[in-house]
């Protein structure tokens, strides 16, 4: 009889499970954020602990799972709407080489040795940091790589946005030698308004403008 109900079980779970995973969105693995990856283990342990006790109760299993899934929307929702929420959660994309040279501080800071560095650039067929223009750590922990153009000294138009969901993104700036003073001569160049009203802004090395407003609500 135990076995039939650890049958009938994994078959319950499993359903409930798949149901729960499509429900909260599809992710690749590589996309899938320290909350969500926590998230993922605590329903699957656990879906297996209800399995291996039988005589417990599936109600005892079907709340803390409904309840880890409540929460896990709700920061989702107010990731979208808080910028600081997501950088602590989810991270933010750290460039670990610019114009071939490997960036030793962020590295460190982001805890990643350059074995794994030269490996990453080896998947992309890439045999010399030189011939890179920007490498950068997503916070998914995979690598973006842009080759330099030609493999010269010339640069890739890379661009990273200025203003993000209406905040001014002062660490992008940083990093392109940039600053706020620089940003708002180009807005009141290009006639635009209140950033906070802006969904999305980047500049390429021409100054060539490209934008998104947000959504009327």
């Amino acid at each position: 009889m135990d076995l039939l109900i650890i049958a009938l079980r994994t078959i319950l779970f499993y359903a409930i499970i798949a149901f729960i995973f499509r429900w909260m969105g599809k992710r690749e693995i590589g996309e899938l954020s320290i909350l969500d990856i926590v998230v993922y283990v605590m329903i699957a342990e656990l879906a297996v602990t209800a399995i291996e006790e039988p005589s417990g109760s599936i109600i005892n299993t079907l709340l803390p799972m409904t309840l880890l899934v409540i929460v896990q929307i709700g920061m989702a929702f107010f990731q979208l709407k808080n910028q600081k929420l997501r950088d602590v959660v989810d991270g933010k994309p750290s460039i670990l080489i610019r114009n071939g040279q490997i960036n030793e501080r962020e590295m460190r800071k982001q805890r990643y040795n350059l074995n794994d560095l030269l490996m990453q650039l080896r998947e992309e067929q890439i045999s010399d940091v030189s011939e890179v223009d920007f490498a950068v750590l997503e916070p998914s922990g995979e690598l973006s790589v842009f080759e330099k153009k030609d493999n010269q000294s010339q640069s890739n138009d890379f661009t990273l946005p200025f203003i993000l969901d209406g905040r001014i993104q002062s660490d992008h700036l940083h990093i392109f030698g940039k600053n706020e003073a620089w940003l708002t001569k180009i807005l009141k160049k290009n006639k635009l308004d209140d950033p906070e009203n802006i969904l999305y802004l980047s500049i390429d090395s021409n100054d060539k403008v490209f934008v998104q407003k947000k959504e009327a609500t």
